[in-house]
């Protein structure tokens, strides 16, 4: 989908995702990321979840009349910059995301499709994974990990990089939307990442745009995939370039993982350190 977007010094951005009451994932891991970009974040909550770093207890999701009208809520009143969908959970829900998407028609739409767990279970029924592959129509960019690209398109989880963006770019094509190959899972000193686009949205029409960092040593990564694609669609808000704000959010997310044993939150895979640029030599003092 090609739209046109008009930079916005602080832009209004919307997280539709799950909770997480530790703070690493989820809607609240979107907003710090939102907000360390330089937007205004705003959340509608899909499912509440009960989690910690070391993984869900349960779920509970609301019914989808009430997300229907937080949808509604913020887009009666709010002009919206930028959307980030995240935990969606089932076919009803994708449905009304869909048609909110429809009707609203937001100028950046970035969908983080929480379909597959680090651990390698599968999060959705096959019915909300059909829903969720029909939604790829109304997004500008998908970030999906190695295992959801793979779900996509129906076929196994790639083990190398250039399997990997081989699949990207035919999901690209099949479904017209820029897609975010995500180096992360694989093995090796170096981390890449890549915009693979048979969109013709990046510049000068380029059907990848590759930025790589080395890997950072830490256990600590929890809500990394969700603080990437949040800070993806609140930097192309602000800027309205998807390379740039690739090269920025992967700028950012490298300290974040690097400062993200200063934390100390769980005693599990904690989160990244959001705001390490902001508290660079100690919180804000009173």
């Amino acid at each position: 989908m090609i739209r046109t977007v008009l930079p916005r010094t602080v832009p209004r951005v919307l997280s539709i995702a799950g909770t997480d009451p530790t703070g690493g994932a989820g809607i609240q891991a979107d907003l710090k990321s939102i907000a360390a970009q330089g937007g205004y974040g705003m959340a509608v909550v899909t499912a509440l979840v009960a989690q910690n770093t070391h993984g869900v207890r349960s779920v509970h999701i609301p019914p989808v009349a009430f997300l229907r009208e937080q949808l509604d809520a913020v887009s009666d009143d709010v002009t919206i910059d930028a959307v980030k969908i995240g935990m969606l959970g089932n076919a009803e829900i994708v449905q009304a995301v869909d048609d909110w998407l429809e009707k609203v028609k937001p100028p950046v739409v970035v969908l983080d499709p929480v379909m597959v767990a680090t651990s390698g279970d599968r999060l959705l029924e096959p019915a909300a994974e059909s829903a969720m592959i029909r939604l790829l129509s109304r997004v500008d960019l998908v970030t999906p990990n190695l295992a959801e690209l793979g779900v996509l398109l129906g076929e196994p989880t790639a083990s190398t990089w250039p399997h990997a963006l081989e699949q990207g770019k035919r999901l690209s094509s099949a479904h017209n939307v820029i897609v975010l190959v995500k180096g992360g899972h694989l093995e090796g000193a170096v981390c890449p990442d890549a915009l693979v686009d048979a969109t013709g949205q990046l510049p000068a029409g380029r059907p990848m745009i590759e930025v790589a960092a080395d890997r950072v040593d830490t256990a600590n990564t929890h809500g990394t995939g969700c603080s990437m694609s949040s800070a993806m669609a609140t930097l192309q808000a602000r800027l309205g370039d998807w390379s740039v704000a690739l090269s920025m959010t992967k700028s950012w997310l490298q300290e974040s993982l690097e400062h993200a044993d200063e934390l100390e939150v769980g005693t599990g895979r904690g989160p990244i350190h959001h705001f390490h640029r902001l508290w660079a030599g100690g919180p804000p003092q009173g």
